[in-house]
């Protein structure tokens, strides 16, 4: 045993350091064995993917093996809180704990730091529609003179979703770059030396891929220099992933560099070109390409396998692409004329160039192995986007361009592809990526297949603690009817509890549609509050829901979809019932699933067995890890879908969810439902 698994042993024994420094700790041969898998892996390089049930302590079992190896590292999250809790909470004790010199950097997209220059702009505008937010940028310019970070989250109140953000923080496309009169002090590049002059780096997976992808985040040089990688939330790698290695056209993108150029020429060439003129062009041509898709459904994929995308006007769309092309070319000429008066006309003449490089790439065939779609919303999207990160998990990031020959060349310390990663450690961790032992939800779209895995299951006695119901009568999940009674079900027993309870829809729609019914039954009463999902900042729903009944408030029905099905933590009894409407399984009309479908079964398999089921499996899996977060917690999963004990792969499904108890009655579900009224009362 080496130096480091015997180190990493010592520390998680019942009379180690992190026992005799935390006073709740106790030894958890799952914790352990997964800490040792870890070290392992950092001492003889390599990739481990490691599945760790709710409750192992996973964050520990990677970091003390990280911060004992002495090597530098990486740690990436999927979620920006996460990373906060990491570079925040989580590693600093952990520094303190084992008493180790190591110096910790947190980087963040550029969308998180406040950038000066952008202020000032916003501040000095003369446009009218900024008023409206001259509050929130004096506030945001008072914070900026005590900040030394700039990150915006240090500042309260402000929603991630506040339209002042954009004014204020700098993208890829309108930074300007070491000619920026703020570059000294610019907030991104000051997190960027920082990070560079680290032990331990925590980024987001968000940041790792566009820079995968662009080369512009300061991934660049940072990598190279990283002996261990470690991505925890790792289930989220892929879907991230192709987003940042795709391509992308939108119109909001395009509306964005209109203002931008029709600000820098109003300001500093004003009467050299008509810039309203070219502007108002511009905006006119965006405008109508959205308005060729102004009959499809708001928040729908519209297929684009043949040239035209589906459901759209083929003549409408030539035409507003060539008038499109026609703005942006008399754009780029009129900036052509200014650019040696402002750095900025400069970056704004290379905005303009990529984006009618972007637009004769979709005028184009789909590239090879990848899809297209256009979404629509109150933009426009076009995207194309590879099917999987296999390929640029082995090129950009393991080094090994063949795929096939992965495990000859893996085993072999001389081949040549190995000689950049022998000693580079990949970690990849979450609760939940996949249905069987080898996780092929995960590592195969991943291009993880060669890699070590283990699983380590949740030390929670779930059959005690926890059981799933499925109720009996409910219509079937296409049915009219069926979030009719939904809504019913859920009005019930969320009354009998107290409220307590989680609804997690699988789509925005039937979220809505409960939300509006339990507000009508539930909230005119008074008796519960009902939060849906989309009412406020998803930071101050959790909170609320958090609160429950505590210091005389109202019990809470929470409604949501989406991202509250993972990454939501309630421990203790503020949440005691959850309740999934349907199977999560992807919508097989979703251009992407389909091409994936089409793909499998171009290879001869199971479109449905290969993808659908496992795509559900770990979606329920992610919803039903939202009841027990601990070793107290006590609560009822209940999944108003017959399909789960109807069809025959609904035993496949169960056999991927904690082992909860099964009820089989209404009149057993009820007495559990008043056990945790007893229980919550005593409490």
């Amino acid at each position: 045993m080496s130096t480091l698994l015997r180190s990493v042993e010592a520390i998680f024994t019942a009379d180690g350091v992190l026992a005799q420094a935390t006073p709740h700790f106790k030894p958890r041969s799952g914790q352990t064995e997964m800490a040792l898998a870890v070290a392992n892996t950092i001492s003889s390089g390599g990739e481990l993917v490691v599945e760790a049930g709710t409750g192992v302590g996973k964050t520990y079992a990677y970091l003390v093996p990280v911060l004992l190896s002495g090597h530098r590292a990486l740690v990436s999250t999927a979620t920006k809180a996460l990373q906060d809790q990491l570079f925040s909470r989580d590693i600093p004790k952990l520094v303190e704990v084992l008493k180790l010199p190591i110096r910790v950097a947190l980087l963040k997209g550029r969308g998180s730091y406040l950038c000066t220059l952008r202020l000032s702009q916003a501040r000095q505008s003369a446009d009218a529609s900024l008023r409206i937010h001259a509050h929130a940028l004096s506030k945001i310019e008072t914070w900026s003179h005590s900040t030394r970070t700039g990150d915006l989250s240090e500042l309260s109140g402000l929603d991630d979703r506040s339209p002042v953000i954009p004014l204020v923080t700098s993208t890829r496309d309108n930074c300007l770059g070491s000619p920026c009169p703020n570059f000294k002090s610019c907030h991104v590049n000051l997190a960027r030396k920082e990070a560079m002059a680290a032990d331990v780096v925590v980024i987001n997976h968000h940041l790792f891929f566009a820079d995968l992808n662009v080369r512009e985040t300061g991934m660049a040089e940072l990598l190279p220099s990283v002996q261990s990688v470690v991505f925890d939330e790792a289930h989220q790698l892929n879907e991230i992933g192709i987003n940042f290695l795709g391509r992308h056209l939108s119109t909001s993108q395009l509306l964005e560099l209109t203002r931008d150029i029709l600000g820098a020429g109003i300001q500093m060439a004003r009467g050299l070109v008509d810039w309203t003129l070219i502007c108002n062009v511009l905006e006119k041509s965006t405008r109508d390409l959205r308005l060729t898709a102004q009959h499809a459904r708001p928040g729908s994929r519209l297929r684009w396998a043949e040239s035209i995308p589906d459901e759209i006007d083929t003549a409408s769309w030539l035409t507003a692409m060539a008038q499109l092309q026609v703005a942006l070319n008399a754009a780029q000429s009129a900036l052509d004329t200014v650019s040696e008066i402002a750095p900025d006309f400069v970056r704004l003449h290379e905005r303009v160039s990529s984006q009618l490089a972007a637009i004769d790439h979709f005028q184009d065939v789909c590239s090879e192995g990848a899809v297209r779609w256009v979404e629509v919303g109150t933009q426009l999207r076009l995207v194309e986007s590879p099917l999987d990160i296999s390929k640029a998990v082995h090129t950009l990031m393991l080094n090994r361009p063949d795929i096939d020959a992965q495990p000859d060349s893996h085993s072999n310390p001389s081949h040549p592809d190995n000689q950049t990663t022998l000693h580079k450690s990949w970690i990849f961790t979450s609760a939940t990526l996949g249905e069987d032992d080898n996780m092929k939800w995960f590592t195969e779209p991943c291009g993880l297949s060669h890699a070590t895995k283990i699983r380590v299951a949740s030390p929670f006695n779930y059959e005690a603690m926890s059981a799933i119901y499925v109720p009996k009568g409910m219509p079937k999940p296409n049915d009219f009817s069926h979030t009719r009674a939904v809504a019913s079900w859920v009005e019930k027993y969320a009354s009998q509890l107290g409220g307590r309870t989680l609804v997690l829809t699988t789509t925005l729609n039937a979220m809505r549609n409960i939300g509006e019914a339990l507000t009508a039954s539930l909230g005119q009463t008074g008796e519960l509050e009902v939060l849906v999902q989309g009412q406020g900042p998803k930071r101050r729903l959790m909170e609320r829901f958090r609160e429950g009944a505590e210091q005389g408030g109202k019990g809470c029905v929470l409604v949501a979809s989406a991202s509250f099905w993972e990454g939501f933590d309630v421990p203790g009894d503020a949440l005691q019932l959850v309740v999934i409407d349907k199977l999560p399984f992807p919508p097989p009309n979703d251009p992407l699933v389909e091409a994936r479908s089409q793909r499998l079964e171009s290879l001869g398999k199971s479109s449905f067995s290969d993808y659908s089921l496992p795509e559900a499996a770990v979606a329920l899996k992610q919803g039903a890890g939202r009841l027990i977060r601990s070793e107290t917690d006590q609560g009822l999963l209940v999944v108003c879908d017959p399909r789960l004990t109807s069809m025959a792969y609904g035993k496949r499904l169960l056999s991927c969810l904690p082992p909860m108890r099964r009820i089989d009655t209404e009149s057993e579900f009820e007495t559990a439902v008043s056990q945790l009224t007893k229980t919550s009362t005593t409490n």
